[in-house]
């Protein structure tokens, strides 16, 4: 009976891992820092992390920024720069015992004079506790701690983790770091990508500033392509079948958007404001999310000066609970259009908060007796409701009675502008006002 070889078997298999085909964004992989395509902020002549490695000292630090901009690879680089053992772990797998075997394999490997670069994927989805295990390891030198996340880490991340690393921001890519990537490709394909000048472009932006993503497109680009075939804009689209835009509803993409939207509708822009409302609709953003955010905006920026927006953006959501999807977020975009283009005012928000402002502070004050129900006895006695005058009783139905607690005193809280319908609430004001100083005297 024979008996297998199993270490022949083992070389087999590691050379055949070897041969094995690689994606084109793993082949072209950088192998020194400065091979890194885009982020020259942070790695260029003056970036920070260049500052960092020429005084051979690295602290731990938080990678922001959107998928496909390096974080992982400059980590990886980051540690072969320092020589520090490099340890890769994702909050997605990892709980606590992996932490801590993680932690004392460190402190092993830093008995014997070698340090320890742990790169955590994902940082911001460890909860709080696991994130405050890191406070020890990180203070007393067992690792240098270097973070990866999408989302913002000021909402995200412990004050503590956050007071004891820096945060570099990655930016997306720009069109002239994607050619590069795409020039990289092609020196390593042997061959140009088979686009013309206006695909070449149109592939630019379908990357959405994501560098694997772009290579990954490319590598799609070549299989598609049959010998001599060169693609034009409506050919790549086809093949593509478009790539859908990065936008996690979830996530930091959503609240900027959103946060896009609301100021480009109070900065009064149409035209952005539609752009970025057409943004979330086409990335699959819930249509009732927008039209109540919508509804706000109505009532936070223009409020009086326009009565009819909060009339329009309401409208707008019931016909979208009426129409449904696709008709129905033209009524959204419709009054976007009209909130973007109504005039402005905050100074019924501004009020509000003002009031409720002076009603937390004020405490229980009892309003004046004259203004308060007397349906008892003892209640009249006290004087409740004794010189009250009934409004619509008096010269110009107007009594220019104080309605305020006596130990507050009048106050003035809502103050509109000359803009708008409030140029006509502001007569009225000021009419009452000369009023109110008449019968006063």
């Amino acid at each position: 009976m024979s008996v297998k070889q199993p270490s022949a078997n083992l070389f087999a298999a590691a050379g055949m891992e070897q041969d094995a085909p690689r994606p084109l964004p793993e082949r072209l992989r950088p192998r020194v820092l400065a091979d890194v395509v885009g982020q020259d902020h942070i790695l260029g002549p003056d970036g920070a992390l260049t500052r960092m490695l020429e005084t051979r000292t690295l602290g731990s630090l938080i990678f922001w920024g959107p998928p496909g901009t390096g974080k992982t690879t400059v980590a990886r680089l980051l540690a072969d720069a320092t020589d520090l053992q490099f340890e890769q772990i994702s909050a997605v797998f990892s709980g606590v015992a992996d932490l801590k075997k993680v932690f004392d394999a460190a402190r092993a490997r830093r008995q014997m004079g070698r340090g320890t670069l742990l790169f955590v994927d994902e940082v911001h989805r460890f909860n709080k506790a696991q994130q405050d295990s890191f406070l020890p390891v990180m203070e007393d030198g067992t690792v240098v701690l270097v973070g990866a996340t999408t989302e913002n880490p000021s909402f995200e991340l412990n004050a503590a983790l956050l007071s004891r690393a820096r945060v570099l921001v990655f930016q997306s890519h720009d069109a002239e770091a994607i050619e590069k990537l795409f020039a990289n490709a092609e020196k390593v394909e042997g061959r140009p990508l088979p686009l013309d000048a206006e695909a070449r472009a149109v592939l630019v932006r379908m990357a959405d500033g994501d560098g694997r993503a772009a290579l990954t497109l490319a590598e799609e680009v070549w299989r598609a392509a049959r010998t001599d075939e060169v693609f034009n804009a409506t050919q790549l689209q086809d093949i593509l079948q478009r790539r859908a835009p990065i936008y996690d509803k979830s996530a930091d993409g959503h609240y900027n958007l959103i946060s896009a939207l609301h100021k480009s509708v109070r900065g009064s822009d149409p035209d952005a404001a539609l752009y970025y409302l057409c943004r979330m609709l086409d990335a699959g953003e819930d249509p009732l999310f927008l039209a109540r955010r919508v509804v706000r905006m109505a009532v936070e920026d223009i409020g009086l000066a326009d009565p009819q927006a909060l009339v329009i953006c309401n409208a707008a959501k019931d016909a979208f609970d009426f129409l449904g999807h696709p008709e129905g977020e033209l009524a959204i975009a419709q009054a976007v259009i009209y909130i973007a283009t109504a005039p402005k005012s905050n100074a019924a928000y501004m009020a509000y908060k003002s009031a409720m402002r002076t009603a937390k502070e004020g405490g229980s004050l009892l309003p004046p007796k004259h203004i308060l129900n007397s349906p008892t006895k003892l209640m009249k006695s006290e004087g409740y409701g004794e010189g009250y005058q009934y409004d619509h009783d008096t010269p110009d139905a107007f009594s220019g009675q104080d309605y305020f607690p006596e130990a507050l005193g009048r106050q003035t809280f809502y103050d509109p502008p000359e803009r708008g319908f409030e140029r006509e609430i502001r007569k009225r004001l000021d009419y009452w006002a000369k009023l109110r100083a008449a019968k006063s005297t």
